[in-house]
C-alpha cells in the first residue's frame, strides 16, 4: 500500500519570550513550506496563574507575508502600525497582511493576567506570491460566527482561510490556500480532500493514525498528493490543523520576521527597522531590537 505520508516533521522547542515556550514546526530543515505556509508555531495548552505574565511580544516588523492567529483557548490583544487594536478569542481569525511592511505587538490583556487563564493556539505565516509581496499592509478580523463550519460525522470542522470541501472563507488570501481547524472525538474519522496540491495535517491535541503511522502532538504530516487521505482519531480524540494550497511561485528567504523572494529586500527591511523607518504602533514606545544574527 502506498504511504499517504510523504514527510513527517516534528516540532522543536523554542522560547517566544520569557516563560512562553512554543513548538516551532515550520520552517524545518526537512521542508521550508507546505503550500504558502512558511511558519508554524504551536503554543500551549499552558495555564497562566493570576498575576502571571502571559504573552508579551513587543512591537516588531514584518514584510512579505500574512500572519494568521487561531486560538483554542485564551486571548491575545493585537495592535499594529495601521492603528488597529483588536482582541482575538477562540475560533476567531486575525489576518494581518504585512506586504511592504507593518509593525505590531501581541500581548495578554490586563484582566486575563489578573484572573489567570489557559492559553492554547497556533500562529502561522503565509508567504505572499510575487504579485503581492509589496502590497499595502492591511488587517482583517473575522469572527468565529462568520467562518464556514460543518460536521464530518461526529467531527467539527471550521474553515479559517481559503477554499475547502465546497466552502469558502471570507478571510483575505492571495493564492490558492486552505486552513481548517478540526476537532475529533475518540475513534472518529475524517478524510482530507485531495483538491489542493500540497497538504499537511498538524496535531495540536491528542493523537491520530494516518495509514499505518500514529502521530501525536507536535507532529506535522505532509501528505502525498493526489488522493483522499483518511485520518483516524485516537482514544483521547484530536484537534488538528489541516493546511496547504498551491506550491509557492518560487523559493522564499526567511530571516527573523521577514519573508521575501529577494535577499536584498530582506537586507533593506533590516536596515529600515534598525534605523526606525517602519511606522510605529500608536501608543507603544517599546520595540524588539533587530537581532545581531
Amino acid at each position: 500500500m502506498t504511504d499517504p505520508i510523504e514527510l513527517l516533521i516534528q516540532g522543536r522547542p523554542h522560547e517566544l519570550g520569557p516563560g512562553f515556550p512554543v513548538r516551532r514546526v515550520l520552517p524545518s530543515v526537512k521542508r521550508r513550506m507546505v503550500g504558502p505556509f512558511i511558519f508554524l508555531d504551536h503554543f500551549g495548552p499552558m495555564t497562566i496563574p493570576p498575576g502571571g505574565d502571559g504573552m508579551e511580544v513587543r512591537p516588531h516588523p514584518h514584510i512579505g507575508l500574512a500572519t494568521v492567529t487561531y486560538l483554542f483557548e485564551g486571548g491575545i490583544f493585537h495592535r499594529d502600525s495601521l492603528g488597529y487594536a483588536q482582541a482575538i478569542r477562540p475560533g476567531d481569525v486575525n489576518w494581518m497582511t504585512a506586504g511592504s511592511g507593518i509593525a505590531h505587538s501581541e500581548r495578554t490583556e490586563a484582566e486575563m493576567k489578573r484572573t489567570g487563564f489557559t492559553m492554547h493556539g497556533v500562529q502561522t505565516w503565509v508567504a505572499l506570491p510575487h504579485s503581492h509581496e509589496e502590497t499595502a499592509p492591511s488587517f482583517q478580523h473575522v469572527a468565529k460566527a462568520e467562518l464556514p463550519a460543518w460536521r464530518d460525522g461526529p467531527s467539527a470542522l471550521r474553515l479559517i482561510v481559503g477554499t475547502y470541501a465546497h466552502a469558502k472563507a471570507p478571510t483575505t488570501h492571495f493564492s490558492p490556500i486552505f486552513y481548517v481547524a478540526a476537532e475529533m472525538p475518540a475513534a472518529a474519522k475524517i478524510t482530507v480532500s485531495p483538491e489542493h496540491a500540497e497538504r499537511g495535517v498538524y496535531v495540536s491535541h491528542g493523537s491520530v493514525t494516518i495509514g499505518d503511522r500514529q502521530l501525536g502532538v507536535g507532529d506535522l504530516a505532509v501528505l502525498a498528493a493526489g488522493a483522499p487521505v483518511d485520518v483516524l482519531a485516537g482514544s483521547d480524540g484530536a484537534k488538528l490543523m489541516l493546511l496547504g494550497g498551491a506550491a509557492m511561485d518560487g523559493p522564499r528567504h526567511i530571516w527573523w520576521n521577514f519573508v521575501s523572494s529577494s535577499k536584498q529586500r530582506i537586507e533593506q527591511a533590516k536596515t529600515d527597522w534598525k534605523e526606525g523607518r517602519f511606522a510605529k504602533v500608536p501608543g507603544d514606545r517599546e520595540f524588539i531590537p533587530l537581532p545581531d544574527r
